[in-house]
């Protein structure tokens, strides 16, 4: 049996349930031009949807196979797109996400931009309503795409994953965002660390929201407010520039997309109102 790598592991952690990676009723994933991805739908009618991306070296079926993540969804009315990385170049041969500028591959701002289109087309979704999420790998794009387009999509909510170093000078806003952490994550710590033989280096997650609160034109470093829920402790700036909020929840564990969190980002994303 090959030995998956920790990413593609994590991402898969917490499923209980048969396959349902598909496209919807078809088996197989969804294919568009430049990629594919996998989709499972609630049975309300026009549903928002949560665009979530997979870790190095899973793919898109990873998170849509994911329980934990998918059947709060859709018990609350919310459909799931779960897209597939590009296999990465240098020989690898193991799917990811081409986040970090200067970096050669797929233009992904463009293949996601085309997979909502032609799931919102195709499976009458809110185009009003799509939340871009990803976990780790999936995480950094996230985020490098809410620094430069923060309103390509309604609200971004990476979990375990910020910038590499080194991090954007400047990002555009207002943006809203939610990233979730673990306290104790050893793959992407809160402080950042250098992989790839040093070629790259993690950026810390704490300057990252120091970006974030300065392209959302805050007017203090200090949380508006505190909360906890389960898990959970949470931060919130919501004293910035109209239409920017930045929240922080960190929870006790490691590198993962935790039990509750689809739970906790429904009710964040639904108390922030329209776009």
């Amino acid at each position: 049996m090959m030995i998956r790598s920790v990413f593609a592991v994590l991402a898969l952690a917490g499923s209980a349930t048969a396959v349902l990676a598909g496209c919807a009723d078809e088996t197989g994933p969804c294919e568009i031009a430049g990629g594919s991805y996998h989709i499972v739908l609630p049975k309300a009618e026009h549903p928002p949807v949560l665009v979530f991306l997979h870790g190095h070296g899973g793919e898109g079926a990873g998170p849509i196979n994911n329980e934990r993540l998918v059947a709060p969804l859709q018990a609350r009315g919310w459909a799931v797109i779960a897209p597939d990385g590009a296999i990465r170049p240098a020989g690898t041969g193991k799917r990811s996400w081409n986040f970090f500028p200067g970096w050669e591959g797929r233009d992904e701002a463009a293949f996601l931009n085309a997979v909502t289109e032609d799931a919102v087309a195709r499976f009458g979704l809110d185009q009003n309503r799509v939340v871009l999420g990803g976990f780790s790998a999936g995480a950094f794009m996230v985020n490098y795409l809410a620094c430069a387009t923060p309103d390509a999509y309604s609200a971004y909510v990476p979990v375990s994953g910020g910038f590499w170093r080194p991090q954007p000078e400047v990002c555009n806003g207002p943006v809203r965002l939610l990233h979730t952490h673990g306290w104790s994550d050893p793959v992407v710590p809160l402080e950042g660390r250098i992989l790839g033989a040093d070629r790259f280096q993690q950026g810390d997650i704490f300057a990252g929201l120091e970006i974030w609160r300065i392209a959302n034109g805050c007017l203090d470093h200090k949380p508006d407010s505190y909360s906890l829920t389960g898990p959970f402790q949470r931060r919130a700036w919501t004293s910035c520039d109209p239409g920017g909020v930045i929240e922080f929840a960190l929870f006790p564990g490691g590198h993962m997309v935790p039990e509750g969190w689809a739970d906790m980002m429904i009710d964040w994303y639904e108390a922030l109102g329209d776009p």
